[in-house]
């Protein structure tokens, strides 16, 4: 589709919105149908699609990617019946003859905007919940990952018809675009800086927003935690997708008193669950393009390596890294790594973990291991992430039933299961009064009536 076409297609989107179409359950419950049919149909070449952008093996694409969606369509599809029907809300006393209630209803025609490391679950998953809410949609897919963007548009042009449900073409300028455009919601997921740029564009017609970012995610394990556990959740959050996942633990602060063990542990774990040369483990995925292979390789010179550090180009190939003795001001410590590098620091005092956690901008997501709930307590109590895991990692995302999101720099607002829905949802407040039975208290002339409207409002 040529870049002038996208206006029209804004429009005609707009126009099948005010058929008031989409606003049927029935037709959005036959629409989320279609999308899982879809998805089971083209199973296989979604997942060739995603072995050829990020090498991920089928159980990683089917646990991750396709699975993920399905699971999300049928909670929806099961919920979604009671999550429409209007709320019923307390009236005050001085609304007397009067009835409240939430109405939900869907913005209209919403842009979003995905990226390359989930290329499929992070374009799908926020338009199930559009869809759930009654909207159109227009999905923008991330050009670093062409095969899935490709597959992805031969899916959704297979399932809907364009004035209901598009995917544009891939390319960057594209995105550009399509911001100029007017839509009723947007939502992002990708970078920081790019977030920003996203919001700057949405504030120009006042377009609400949700940006789901990314940050220095910590990862903590103190002196009580039950070490072989630690290690091997820590192993597979950290490698899951070649590091490149938004939550996954991005560094490592380990309590002195166990770090030599726990490191020991680690690199136990990393052979029990790539082997010894996980290159050639058709488990263990790759660096998305050779721009990122690029700025991860440079990375591996910032540290001492604990174990792995080699590399390959040619298949864009980075070992599961884990590195000490780095600089504070090396960008392993500064910037989102967002790869196979875990940088690996020892702590004496768990509140100079805190602190150091705090000083920082707050991250999409933090990891505790402890076998205390008064120490997991107190480290909740006492830091802000977007969400957290206990003596786990990356597992606060799979769980329909939570918001999933970021706070400050990690993003705005959440989505999954119902707060997907709501997210996409216009909660519209809404008074009924009685015709007949009804006061006049509050019409003018007020004469003597302000001494019982203070009794009322109290």
């Amino acid at each position: 589709m040529e870049e002038r076409d996208y206006h029209q297609l804004v429009k005609l989107q707009g126009a099948f919105f005010d058929e008031h179409i989409t606003r049927e359950i029935p037709f959005r419950l036959c629409a989320l149908d279609r999308l899982a049919e879809g998805l089971v149909s083209r199973e296989k070449e979604l997942t060739e699609a995603l072995r050829a952008d990020l090498g991920k093996s089928p159980f990683e694409s089917y646990a991750t990617e396709i699975g993920f969606l399905l699971h999300e369509i049928r909670t929806v599809k099961n919920h979604l019946q009671d999550w429409t029907r209007d709320r019923r809300c307390h009236t005050p006393l001085f609304l007397f003859g009067s009835k409240s209630r939430i109405h939900y209803e869907p913005y209209g025609c919403v842009l979003i905007i995905s990226p390359w490391n989930y290329p499929l679950q992070l374009a799908l998953s926020p338009l199930v919940g559009a869809i759930a809410a009654g909207n159109c949609a227009i999905v923008k897919p991330s050009g670093e990952a062409p095969h899935t963007a490709r597959a992805l548009k031969e899916l959704i042009d297979e399932c809907f018809e364009e004035e209901y449900i598009a995917v544009t073409d891939a390319r960057r300028e594209t995105t550009e675009t399509l911001l100029q455009e007017r839509f009723d919601y947007i939502f992002y997921t990708g970078g920081v800086e790019y977030g920003r740029h996203v919001m700057q564009a949405a504030a120009r017609y006042l377009t609400p927003v949700t940006l789901e970012l990314g940050g220095k995610s910590p990862c903590i394990v103190d002196d009580d935690a039950h070490l072989p556990t630690a290690a091997c959740r820590i192993v597979w959050g950290k490698f899951l997708n070649c590091g490149q996942t938004c939550v996954a633990p991005d560094y490592l602060l380990v309590h002195s008193r166990i770090a030599s063990q726990f490191i020991d542990l680690m690199r136990q774990e990393i052979v029990r669950q790539y082997g010894e040369d996980p290159q050639h483990n058709p488990d263990y995925p790759r660096i998305v393009n050779a721009r990122h292979f690029e700025r991860l390789a440079t990375l591996l010179s910032h540290g001492t390596p604990l174990c792995g550090a080699t590399c390959d180009p040619a298949d864009r190939y980075i070992a599961p890294t884990l590195l000490t003795d780095i600089d504070p001001r090396s960008p392993l410590l500064t910037d989102e790594i967002f790869g196979p590098i875990l940088p690996v620091i020892p702590f004496d005092d768990i509140d100079d973990c805190i602190e150091h956690i705090n000083r920082h901008e707050k991250p999409l997501a933090l990891y505790y291991f402890t076998r205390s709930r008064k120490r997991a307590r107190y480290m909740i109590q006492h830091t802000s992430s977007g969400g957290a895991c206990i003596n786990d990692t990356v597992m606060q995302t799979a769980n329909g039933h939570l918001p999933f999101g970021g706070i400050g720099n990690s993003g705005m607002g959440a989505y999954h299961g119902r707060t997907s829905f709501e997210t996409f949802s216009h909660r519209r407040g809404i008074v009924t009064s009685a015709q007949r039975l009804y006061s006049n208290f509050r019409i003018a002339p007020y004469g003597e009536k302000l001494k019982w409207l203070k009794r009322l409002m109290k």
